[in-house]
């Protein structure tokens, strides 16, 4: 099954060429034989990162939203807020297993605020926004999405 997956990278302070997570997870979709679809970078602004999930959602078609950044607890982190703000169903179990996959790793990332949740068919995965921190959540939960893409296609379990 081909997965299509948008990338939108939340930063104040990294350009697409210093985007060295959304390239990483760009390769990762690459090797896993999917499509990235986009990948674009915004800044830190809950406007600003609704907008680019809703058109690489309702626009582009991605079966997956992957957005990369802005889920600390920094109060420019606004990532998670984003998200709520534009998706319909929380699927908790996807953030509770990168956060539980990524504690192996290292404690820090209790301190995650990321989400998972869905718009419609999409689903949007908040991705740390640290290019190892991001690695180790998609090695935790990408193996999920070609099933979990196929559900909400109605596919069934």
């Amino acid at each position: 099954m081909d997965v299509k997956i948008a990338v939108v990278t939340c930063s104040d302070t990294r350009s697409m060429a210093e985007d060295t997570a959304g390239a990483a997870l760009e390769a990762l979709i690459a090797q896993a034989g999917w499509t990235c679809v986009s990948h674009v970078v915004v800044h830190d602004e809950v406007d600003e990162i609704a907008d680019a999930i809703v058109r690489a959602a309702d626009e582009e078609a991605a079966d997956v939203v992957v957005t990369c950044g802005g889920t600390g607890l920094s109060l420019r982190d606004v990532t998670p807020e984003a998200t709520m703000r534009v998706c319909d169903r929380n699927v908790a179990g996807i953030a509770e297993a990168m956060r539980a996959y990524s504690m192996t790793k290292t404690r820090r990332a209790m301190l995650s605020r990321a989400l998972c949740m869905q718009r419609g068919r999409t689903l949007v995965v908040n991705f740390p926004g640290s290019r190892k921190a991001a690695i180790e959540s998609w090695e935790g939960v990408a193996d999920q999405f070609e099933h979990a893409v196929g559900m909400m296609a109605g596919l069934g379990h």
